[in-house]
């Protein structure tokens, strides 16, 4: 199964290509797509309604401003959505995480923090549900995790 990454337009690649970066790390198998539940409405209905079929196991979907592409996508996939908040120039992202986060009762969306701290910790989380079907997947995020604890001093100097 493979995770895919995907964002409302090309500006929102600056953040979501840090959940690549990790993914890429812990060798899971991705993609990534421009679509915006806006301006491709039908692009975006024929991704989610063949995401299944298409081996996909875990969604990123980075929005910004209304931020409807996570709650569009998860109310035409029963595929776990995680939703990343894009940091918007108006609203610095409070729009994009309040839209996500808000989604109503039966149709949710795993929401992440705003901006790069988002997009990374939805890898680490796409890949944390990738793992429980995958052994090397779960070894490598073992293995990716010791290592961010050993990389922790513990004395200042």
């Amino acid at each position: 199964m493979k995770v895919s990454i995907v964002m409302g337009s090309q500006s929102d690649f600056k953040t979501m290509k840090l959940a690549k970066q990790i993914l890429k790390k812990l060798k899971v198998p991705i993609e990534t797509k421009i679509i915006s539940a806006h301006r491709t409405p039908m692009r975006m209905y024929k991704y989610a309604s063949d995401a299944e079929k298409n081996n996909i196991g875990v969604i990123i979907a980075g929005a910004g401003g209304s931020a409807h592409l996570p709650g569009m996508i998860a109310a035409l996939t029963q595929i776990p959505v995680l939703g990343v908040p894009i940091e918007s120039k108006k609203l610095k992202g409070l729009d994009s995480l309040l839209s996500i986060a808000q989604m109503p009762k039966g149709i949710p969306v795993g929401t992440l923090a705003i901006g790069e701290d988002g997009a990374i910790n939805a890898a680490i989380l796409a890949a944390s549900i990738i793992s429980n079907s995958n052994p090397s997947v779960k070894s490598k995020l073992r293995s990716w995790r010791f290592s961010q604890t050993k990389s922790v001093k513990k004395n200042p100097k």
